[in-house]
């Protein structure tokens, strides 16, 4: 009988705990498909924003080139600093895109956490 009774409750308490488990599971998998997606999202800011100063780049490396066959060297010069700002500008852009959307994984992260533990 005892036996029996010891059984029956380390079932109760397992069966108890699986609703708990594939809760878990679903918050985990649903996490990772958020984190994937803000993955991509900031795949194709980082993208776009490179394909933004290679083409800035390529309009002031003609005309820098262009001012330096005709002998201006001090317009030159001032394309290429122009150009460098320009890159280091869309840069800190990225960056700042990327800390903004880690923010909000981590974010939804810790609240997805924080409903798992709840059950």
């Amino acid at each position: 009988m005892r036996k029996t009774m010891l059984i029956a409750a380390a079932l109760m308490t397992l069966l108890a705990a699986m609703p708990a488990m594939a809760d878990n599971d679903r918050l985990d998998r649903k996490g990772d498909r958020i984190e994937n997606r803000l993955d991509r999202r900031g795949d194709r800011a980082d993208t776009r924003l490179d394909r933004r100063g290679d083409r800035a780049n390529r309009v002031l490396d003609r005309r820098s080139d262009r001012a330096e066959s005709l002998g201006r060297e001090g317009l030159s010069n001032h394309l290429n600093r122009k150009g460098n700002r320009i890159e280091r500008r869309l840069e800190r852009r990225g960056d700042r895109i990327e800390r903004r959307l880690d923010r909000k994984g981590k974010r939804i992260d810790r609240r997805l956490d924080r409903r798992s533990h709840r059950r």
